[in-house]
């Protein structure tokens, strides 16, 4: 299996906004979405989690749910995304299909290093930039340079946090393999083709990654 290296990190007010950007990203021609809706109830996020993953479905883009578990596994997900706050891997794990991948987000060299001796799929390393929401220091180019220098490791490790499609080029050589955007995406589908074409992304140049 591959990891595609755009991954769109889905935004929206309310539940109706998160599907019809969902919709949007997809036809754009975005590979991997990943619903991000945990100001909601987890019964809501399962309604939203089935109508999202028609629409991925359709698209034949592969879906991620953010944080809930459970969710990814009865909607058949392609995965799950853990954030700092969530039950580890491991835990999740014995909830998922094998087939699902796990990704984990990590804000230091440490967090990266519990993430791989948990055997995740891909980890998102951010910030690159601080933004309003958030609370984490932005690691720019010389963090990113120095964690994936240390880490040594084929896992694909993501950047995200403010990115926008003139930072990739330079994101690129810190040895970083790919990117979560959420914003820059949102406020223009058509960015999506931009950032496709700088990461060459296409279907056969992905981020090779095995799963046992």
């Amino acid at each position: 299996m591959t990891i595609p290296k755009l991954h769109y990190i889905s935004e929206g007010s309310t539940p109706k906004e998160h599907l019809e950007n969902i919709q949007n990203a997809c036809t754009s021609g975005v590979e991997l979405v990943q619903l991000c809706l945990n100001e909601f109830s987890e019964e809501t996020i399962l309604e939203i989690a089935k109508a999202a993953r028609e629409i991925t479905s359709h698209f034949q883009t592969r879906l991620i749910i953010n944080t809930h578990y459970k969710v990814a596994k009865t909607v058949k997900a392609d995965g799950v995304h853990l954030e700092r706050s969530d039950p580890s891997a491991t835990i999740a794990r014995i909830h998922l299909y094998t087939w699902q991948m796990i990704g984990g987000t990590a804000n230091t060299l440490q967090d990266c290093e519990a993430l791989l001796a948990d055997e995740v799929d891909y980890i998102n390393l951010g910030p690159f930039k601080s933004g309003e929401k958030t609370i984490s220091t932005a690691l720019g180019i010389n963090g990113y340079t120095a964690i994936v220098e240390a880490l040594n490791t084929t896992t694909p490790i993501l950047g995200f946090g403010g990115i926008k499609t003139e930072d990739v080029k330079h994101i690129l050589t810190t040895g970083i393999t790919g990117i979560g955007v959420s914003k820059e995406i949102t406020k223009n589908f058509d960015s999506i083709k931009t950032f496709n074409q700088l990461l060459s992304a296409s279907s056969t140049n992905e981020l090779r990654h095995t799963f046992e």
